[in-house]
């Protein structure tokens, strides 16, 4: 399935952002796209999109994201969808993936599990996950507080399978720098907010590349489970960044009834080095481009 890759990259599933020609486009040229099932606003929907995707990429990877917490109100509909449609990889998060990987594994497919801390990454190696993704710390969206180095180390002590590391990834560099870390695949969601082909708003794309890493809070105000958020997207609606409440219990229902927060967008410590908006092609060529360069300057140095 991997065999057509330009760079061993996911391009993470993101919250009112990955889109059905994102994942596509993605795909199409040489990463892996994804997206969340809840991304679609109704299962209808949802699999109208399924439909679409499968039709265009027939033999390519591509992956859903699932969440698997007891709060997802659409836990059984999506998990039937994707008995249906059979996804190659389906990425789960915030729950147990059991009930997942029994639907996945019974047509061939892969679960990725993804993961914030040693203890949550050592419970998902025993449910029988494929892979385990590890969101460390300065990722986007939902993300843990531990070093990428420190993570993925203490990880390989106890995992052989396939290992994805997130947090900070933001240009070839950095997926070399993964890959050379012990990872098999880089994740990354910030630097592909802005490719012309997501559906984040205008407003939303500019705030990114207008931003830095100085722009970003970690906080749990909004589902109960720490996050990192643009400062001035959560100002913008009247809220102030001294005053946020700590949640006092995890609530992903805001993933389906979407408006209440549809403006309070997320972005990870990556935003500095994103300049512009451009479409996905262009952003794969170019982290291509500067893989190839660090492969080299590390050849030069041998």
């Amino acid at each position: 399935m991997f065999n057509g890759l330009k760079l061993p990259v996911i391009v993470a599933p993101m919250f009112l952002v990955s889109s059905p020609e994102l994942v596509i486009q993605a795909s199409r040229n040489g990463v892996i796209g994804s997206f969340p099932l809840l991304n679609a606003r109704t299962s209808e929907i949802l699999e109208e999109w399924l439909i679409a995707i499968k039709g265009e990429l027939l033999d390519l990877p591509w992956a859903v994201n699932f969440i698997s917490h007891p709060t997802n109100k659409r836990f059984e509909e999506d998990l039937q969808l994707i008995r249906k449609y059979e996804p190659p990889i389906v990425i789960t998060s915030l729950g147990h993936p059991g009930k997942v990987i029994d639907v996945v594994h019974s047509y061939g497919g892969l679960v990725y599990s993804d993961v914030a801390t040693i203890k949550h990454a050592k419970k998902a190696a025993e449910t029988g996950v494929d892979g385990l993704i590890l969101v460390a710390n300065g990722a986007g969206g939902h993300a843990g507080r531990l070093n990428p180095f420190a993570f993925l180390a203490a990880v390989k002590q106890f995992w052989k399978g396939t290992t994805i590391l997130a947090g900070g990834i933001s240009d070839g560099k950095d997926i070399l720098a993964a890959k050379v870390l012990g990872a098999d695949f880089a994740y990354m969601g910030t630097r592909f907010i802005v490719a012309t082909e997501s559906v984040a708003s205008e407003q939303y794309k500019k705030m990114v590349v207008n931003s830095t890493v100085d722009d970003i809070i970690y906080t749990d105000a909004f589902s109960g489970v720490h996050a990192n958020y643009l400062i001035p997207s959560i100002e913008k609606e009247g809220i102030e960044i001294n005053n946020l409440p700590s949640k006092e219990s995890i609530d992903f229902s805001h993933m389906v009834d979407v408006k209440a927060w549809r403006d309070i967008w997320s972005a990870g410590h990556g935003v500095t080095t994103i300049t512009k908006i451009e479409p996905i092609a262009d952003i794969i060529a170019q982290l291509e481009k500067e893989y190839k360069e660090a492969q080299q300057a590390i050849a030069a140095l041998v």
